[in-house]
């Protein structure tokens, strides 16, 4: 099965190609999208188990980067500029460990090719809480998630990915149930030969996502990182400070491009 996905000034330049995190979409990429539009061909895709995309009960990073790989296919693309943020820098890091022919450079945010003890349990919990049947409203839904997770923006962004059935009974786009159960997977590391492209690294300052005891994981598999640190910003570096985040990664872009 393809993945869900929109394109914006297609045919011009090297694509990009931007992935979304856990629980996310491409729908919480479009501001950006649209501005690296201005300049080249962007995709951005919703992976298996999120927003309009399949569900399926495998959340492998293997299975999540030939989706990806697929999609490509389709489009009949050759290379891209890959570009994914937290798990999708995951699905990213993996698509160039596997297939360094279709990647002409790489962009992780805020996000290491290492595993990660459990981080979501509230949220999982909160999400868990939210009573879709009896459910009245959004911002019900949102007043319950707020009860385990303190911060509002998280809860804001949650709630995006709820939504009404053709039956009007609430429901999350994302597969809840498998994200569950397939945990351990998002938790783990992409593996593979080193990927020899050049890869940027943006670290949110106030984020513990990149920390310096993953600089061997980073030399293992990406040899070519350079590592920014965008200050003043958490884990969602992209959404706090959108304008920087933009120019960061469309001025790596252009200088990976030949002149």
């Amino acid at each position: 099965m393809l993945l869900s996905y929109q394109q914006f000034n297609a045919g011009e330049g090297v694509p990009l190609v931007v992935i979304h995190g856990l629980f996310g979409a491409a729908d919480n990429w479009r501001t950006h999208v649209v501005r690296w539009s201005e300049e080249r061909h962007v995709i951005s895709l919703d992976l298996r188990n999120h927003g309009y995309s399949f569900h399926s009960p495998d959340m492998s990073y293997a299975h999540m980067a030939d989706d990806v790989v697929a999609l490509l296919e389709h489009l009949g693309i050759k290379q891209a500029h890959i570009l994914g943020h937290s798990m999708g820098g995951k699905v990213a890091a993996q698509l160039a460990l596997n297939n360094p022919q279709l990647v002409a450079s790489l962009i992780l945010a805020d996000i290491a090719p290492v595993p990660y003890a459990p981080r979501h349990q509230d949220i999982l919990a909160g999400l868990n809480a939210v009573d879709l049947v009896n459910l009245k409203s959004r911002m019900q839904g949102l007043e319950v998630l707020n009860n385990y997770e303190p911060d509002i923006k998280v809860c804001q962004f949650l709630i995006k990915s709820l939504y009404r059935t053709e039956c009007k009974e609430f429901a999350w786009r994302f597969n809840l149930k498998t994200i569950e159960e397939q945990y351990q997977n998002i938790s783990a590391a992409p593996e593979g030969t080193a990927y020899q492209g050049p890869v940027l690294a943006l670290k949110g300052e106030k984020s513990a996502y990149i920390l310096p005891e993953h600089k061997a994981a980073f030399a293992s598999l990406f040899p070519k990182t350079q590592l920014k640190v965008m200050t003043d910003c958490g884990h969602w570096l992209h959404a706090e400070k959108p304008d920087l985040f933009v120019r960061l990664v469309s001025r790596f872009i252009r200088d990976t491009e030949p002149k």
